[in-house]
Formats: C-alpha cells, structure tokens, sequence
C-alpha cells in the first residue's frame, strides 16, 4: 500500500477520529501539523452538529473543511460550501412518523443550532455531547425555519427501535442508522458521498489520491469514494465488509496509525 499520491484525507467523528469518551487525542493534531505541511487537504464529516466538530477540533476548525450533518452541511473558513436542506412538509411527514414511535426523540438539526422538545431531562444530558448549541421548543410541527436533517436517539438501539419505523421512507429521504443509538433523516442528496463528491470536483481530486476513514453506515458513499477506504476495528459490519482496507480501532488510535504512514510515504 503506497500512499504517496494521497491529496486529502477524511475522517468520520464517533467512533473514528474520536476515541470512546469523545475525544480527540493531541498524536492527532501533531499529525495533523505534519499533513498541512505536505499540503494534504483535511476534511471532518460527522452527523454531529457543524458547532459540535469545530469545537472537538478547535486548534484547526478555520484550515479545514467540515461536512457536518451527515452531509448536509459544508463549510470551510466560514464559508459554506454545500447547504442541502429539507422542506417543510417533509420534515412534518417525518416527525408524524416518529411521534408514534416510544422512547424516540427527534432533534430537528439547523446550520448552527438544534432544537427539541423538553420532554427529557435525561436526553438533554445526553444531546450535549453532540450538540453544543440547542434549544427547547414546543411543538416541532410548528418550526418554520431551515432544518438541515431530523436526527433521532433512542437509549435501547437504534437499528432495532427507530429504523424499522422509518425503512420505507429510503428512496424518497437519506435514512441512516449512523450510530448505535442514532437514526439521521434528510434530504435524499445529504450524505457524507454527495458532499464529499462535490469537495473532489472542487479540487480535482480523484478517488486515488483520496484517504477516507469510517466506522458506521453514515459512512459508506464517502468510503466508496476513496481507493484508500478504511474501516476501524470497530466498525459496523457493512462498513467492515464495503471500506477496501482496515486499521486498529478509534481506542488504539487507528487514524493516527495509518496517518502516520501517510507522512512517511509523503517523505
């Protein structure tokens, strides 16, 4: 494996780049000083909340590019690159739906803050790792400003308690189990692929010269656009079975491992 002709390098957050307690480790940034160096474009895609990946990765957030909302979202040094928005009636369409589901709460996901209801304190608690800017609202029904992806959480399991409820929406939105505990709904163009496409048109970058890591099924169109795709250790089994290579996992610091190849190649 010859990574010489790597351009650009993307990484997932949860279960990633991140370790198990949601951190970014300082072997990263050091890396990451050795690749802005060789001139290699760093870009963060994440479901989480654009706030959210700016501030895990605060030291760099005005260098690099940041795919936030699972792909609905893209910005580099403020300046937003992709915005792919749900309307208003889909977004009703889809709370119905997941206003009958129990033990589910929708988060319904804007550019810069999110919103939900009250009803929780304990899912409050728990929001907060994933969105540093939120607000309590009444009626979700009733929001008419831009809502990039409804986001839903349920403690027992996601791929069990919300994505069989929502299946047969694919087709018509993005449905993506993109945690353990998450579902993300959108627009049917906001994915991780279709903003990480128009970032390699942007710079004439070829899956080739492409580096992608991931662990969920949120991940798999940006993993299949890179010859260089890998799969954590602790990854989903889809994305063990699509990403053309492996690393260690985001507890054995598995991006830093192959980073540092990278820069050895580059040498």
């Amino acid at each position: 494996m010859d990574l010489s002709k790597i351009k650009m390098v993307v990484t997932d957050m949860d279960g990633t780049l991140l370790n198990s307690r949601h951190e970014v480790s300082p072997l990263f940034f050091e890396l990451y000083g050795e690749l802005r160096k060789r001139e290699i474009l760093f870009v963060a895609a994440s479901g989480r909340q654009y706030n959210s990946i700016a501030d895990k990765l605060s030291p760099i957030e005005n260098e690099i590019i940041i795919i936030a909302e699972n792909g609905g979202l893209a910005i580099q040094n403020d300046q937003e690159l992709i915005s792919t928005p749900l309307d208003s009636i889909s977004k009703n369409t889809i709370l119905s739906i997941l206003e009958k589901i129990e033990g589910a709460h929708p988060v319904l996901c804007g550019k810069h803050n999110a919103y939900i209801l009250g009803e929780s304190p304990r899912f409050i608690n728990t929001l907060k790792e994933y969105y540093t800017k939120y607000s309590i609202i009444e009626d979700l029904q009733k929001f008419e400003n831009e809502v990039m992806k409804i986001a839903v959480y349920h403690y027992e399991g996601s791929e069990k308690h919300i994505y069989p409820s929502v299946k047969h929406l694919e087709g018509k939105f993005k449905i993506k189990v993109s945690g353990e505990n998450w579902v993300d709904l959108s627009h049917i163009n906001a994915h991780k692929g279709f903003a990480l496409q128009k970032i390699q048109e942007k710079y004439s970058i070829g899956p080739e010269e492409t580096l992608v890591f991931g662990d969920y099924n949120n991940d798999l169109e940006m993993l299949a656009l890179a010859k260089y795709s890998f799969a954590m250790a602790n990854a989903h089994p889809n994305v063990l079975r699509s990403a053309n290579y492996t690393t260690l996992s985001n507890d054995n610091f598995g991006v830093e491992h192959i980073l540092k190849k990278l820069i050895k190649d580059k040498n």
